[in-house]
């Protein structure tokens, strides 16, 4: 008789082997076993008898029961984890809604407001931009016109260096209408056609529509859906 075997009968269990282990070490070393034992019989080979197939059962059932244990363990073991941020999230969530509730009432007059003097400005550079054409056709005719003409090509000369003023004054009026006005522009999809949209999305993401698809029909065969257009529902048998 070994010291093991005699300090096993105290009834102290981590006296015996493996009793050291933690109970999740404890399933993994017992999955290892099987593991090990289910590399045995899958070598490519068929079973021959049903005593064979009886002791697949057997160690499919005892794989499945080990991993049912081991997942009850991690259920308990992350349950603190998982109660604790439930928690935090409890304390924060009703937090969080108040200031979003808060800046979403104090977004609709901030926006119009913004939006009006984005407006002045954006019609004071398209009115600078109207301007600034203006004094350039302007400069340009008199160019033209000054043919044979020193005091009139001078002239002109003067008004072209105006128009080239008016245009610089121009793009300084459009960037100042188009930056720091506290304004920015969101863009969302709104669905008109779908039949449209179908098309589209097929032709560029065959893939991604594909996988859709499948998926859908998935469900469709799980909720017991048997003719499917486009699919042939193929029936297999797994051993339980």
């Amino acid at each position: 008789m070994t010291a093991v075997t005699e300090l096993s009968r105290t009834g102290n269990d981590r006296i015996k082997p493996g009793g050291n282990l933690s109970p999740f070490d404890a399933i993994v070393l017992e999955i290892d076993d099987l593991y090990a034992e289910a590399a045995n019989w899958a070598d490519g080979s068929d079973i021959e008898s049903q005593e064979q197939c009886d002791a697949l059962d057997t160690l499919d059932k005892a794989l499945l029961a080990l991993d049912k244990k081991r997942e009850a363990l991690r259920k308990e073991e992350v349950k603190p984890l998982d109660e604790a941020k439930k928690a935090i999230q409890a304390l924060h969530k009703p937090v969080e809604a108040k200031v979003a509730r808060a800046r979403d009432v104090l977004n609709g007059p901030r926006s119009k407001w913004k939006a009006k003097i984005e407006a002045k400005k954006r019609a004071r550079a398209e009115q600078a931009a109207r301007e600034a054409e203006e004094e350039r056709a302007k400069a340009l005719a008199a160019m033209q016109s000054s043919s044979g003409d020193l005091e009139a090509r001078e002239r002109a000369e003067e008004q072209l260096a105006h128009a080239k003023e008016a245009e610089a004054f121009a793009k300084r009026e459009d960037k100042r209408a188009n930056t720091g006005n506290g304004l920015r522009t969101y863009h969302r999809a709104q669905l008109t056609d779908l039949r449209a949209a179908i098309g589209h999305y097929w032709k560029s993401q065959t893939d991604a529509f594909e996988a859709l698809v499948c998926d859908l029909a998935a469900k469709d065969v799980r909720a017991g859906k048997r003719d499917i257009p486009g699919f042939t529902v193929i029936e297999e048998k797994k051993a339980l």
